[in-house]
């Protein structure tokens, strides 16, 4: 099976409010999840805010090279292995995606008022493509939330 990639676009919502939604509904789906960043110090940083980001609930996760990592529901990383077998891989701050063969999604998170962060996904995007991935970009809609664009 060839994963499939989405390209989400942030514009109006910051990576902080848009990622722990993404991620319950991939926990939803009963898959795992792996987040890819570039710093280690972004991993702990993403780390805090999961454990935070709503009053009444947390995601179950945990960062890479903790004890039991592989047993995380979502796990955090710089790294490019998939210790915890996650199905859906996340891709943020132009993390470099590797082979994309254990994941059935790959989610590339990008911010659209980042000149540098737009073109590095377009360029991602051609390549992903043309490698035979299919690929979809998804937009945030103020009145509807994300919409997949034709």
């Amino acid at each position: 099976m060839t994963c499939e990639v989405w390209f989400y676009h942030l514009e109006r919502t910051g990576l902080d409010q848009a990622l722990p939604g993404l991620l319950d509904k991939t926990l939803a789906k009963g898959w795992r999840a792996l987040v890819k960043t570039t710093a280690t110090e972004r991993a702990e940083g993403l780390d805090q805010q999961l454990w935070t980001y709503r009053e009444d609930s947390f995601l179950p996760h945990g960062l890479a090279g903790e004890p039991l990592a592989e047993r995380q529901p979502v796990l955090i990383t710089t790294a490019g292995d998939n210790p915890n077998g996650a199905q859906a891989l996340f891709l943020l701050d132009g993390a470099e995606p590797g082979s994309l063969d254990p994941y059935q999604r790959c989610i590339i998170l990008f911010d659209g008022r980042d000149a540098d962060a737009l073109s590095l996904a377009r360029g991602r995007w051609k390549t992903l493509k043309a490698d035979g991935h299919p690929v979809s970009y998804w937009k945030e809609n103020p009145d509807r939330g994300w919409e997949k664009q034709q």
